[in-house]
């Protein structure tokens, strides 16, 4: 850039001077630009075909996460399909080596899944895995089990046979209660190792563990419905504990896990202790199992008591309280264990992969106590 000193004759000078406000000091009208200008080069149209579609508007993020999981599933299921079809020899265990899965009975009209023409067996035992007659859907529902599966491989993760394993440890403790009727008793056993592993559940019990109460120095949050955590945890623990102290463990006290900000549990009573051990060592090999199940999937004792109590064809103290007061099921069971993630998602939301994952996990591990328990209450078998 060149700075050009202009004449005072010089037309451009009187031009520029007289377009500019006359405020303007004339040395600021004497910068000039001398640089050539470039004239842009277009280059010419390569493109060939139709012209692209309009743009559509974004779906929304729930859609786009269920397109997603199907997409992905569509592709799992292609790949297993496609691994299936071109196995090399020595891999057997990729392979599903059964094509019909169904139900039959032996000569004690117990219930058989059927893995084309040979019986299921008891991965422990190697027995064949019986299912007494008085549980027709649980028999189906194993069988359904076995017909999702692709390959054997996936026989062997106990994630995807939940049925299947909690029925082959519920027939294990019923042939060793069979054998040693005082194993409990004994200290020795099967049983004896679950209900010491649920008695520990009790002390620090889910449904038992409260929040601190709110003091002038620490107040609680509260819900839309003026409602704190504290407050939803006790209105929903009562009626399960009232249940239970009045027609399970009739004249017992169940003492609050954690109380006066403590966080260190309480010990229940010794005699709460005894009587609901003593209640436990005397559940069929089913119920006890079931009750294992529940317990290790909410993290609560109670809950799970009452579960197994509402839906047990022996104990048969569903309809303590009719119809009308409804029935305490997968929902009620859930809920009532996960009183604290439900206040902390509503108010900070939910984990993707994470939350949803463990909520219809504990979902289905509930259903399979339900179906194990529950029957048309004619067995004869523990």
């Amino acid at each position: 850039m060149k700075r050009v000193a202009l004449r005072a004759s010089s037309p451009l000078f009187f031009t520029s001077y007289r377009s500019a406000p006359s405020l303007c000091p004339p040395a600021l009208l004497q910068c000039l630009h001398t640089t050539s200008p470039r004239v842009a080069t277009p280059l010419p149209i390569t493109a060939t075909g139709p012209p692209p579609a309009a743009p559509q508007p974004a779906a929304s993020q729930y859609g786009e996460r269920v397109d997603r999981r199907r997409r992905q599933a569509e592709l799992l299921k292609r790949g297993q399909d496609m691994r299936a079809s071109h196995m090399k020899p020595g891999t057997a265990i990729k392979k599903r080596f059964w094509k019909d899965v169904s139900v039959q009975t032996d000569a004690e009209k117990n219930h058989l899944v059927n893995l084309d023409t040979r019986a299921l067996r008891n991965p422990t035992t190697k027995k064949p895995l019986t299912i007494p007659h008085s549980k027709p859907h649980l028999a189906t529902a194993l069988a359904l089990e076995w017909d999702l599966l692709v390959s054997a491989q996936q026989a062997t993760r106990s994630h995807l046979i939940p049925l299947t394993s909690i029925s082959a440890r519920a027939h294990v403790l019923g042939l060793e209660d069979r054998e040693n009727q005082h194993s409990a008793s004994s200290g020795t056993g099967t049983r004896y190792d679950i209900i010491n592993t649920l008695l520990r559940y009790l002390d620090t019990d889910t449904l038992l563990c409260w929040a601190p109460a709110s003091t002038p120095t620490n107040p609680s949050d509260k819900d839309v419905r003026d409602e704190s955590l504290r407050d939803l945890q006790v209105r929903t623990a009562k009626p399960i504990l009232s249940y239970l102290t009045q027609n399970v463990w009739p004249g017992i006290e169940l003492k609050p896990a954690l109380d006066n900000g403590s966080i260190l549990p309480t010990s229940q009573p010794a005699a709460t202790r005894a009587v609901i051990k003593g209640w436990m060592a005397g559940l069929p090999a089913w119920e006890l199992v079931g009750l294992e199940r529940a317990a290790l999937a909410g993290k609560s004792l109670c809950v799970a008591a009452r579960l197994v109590c509402e839906w047990s064809e022996h104990l048969k103290l569903g309809d303590v309280h009719g119809e009308a007061a409804g029935r305490f099921g997968i929902e009620e069971a859930a809920r009532a264990c996960s009183q604290e993630v439900i206040w902390q998602t509503g108010r900070w939301g939910e984990v993707e992969d994470s939350h949803d994952v463990e909520k219809e996990d504990l979902r289905r591990q509930f259903g399979s106590v339900i179906l194990v328990v529950s029957g048309t209450g004619s067995s004869t078998q523990p």
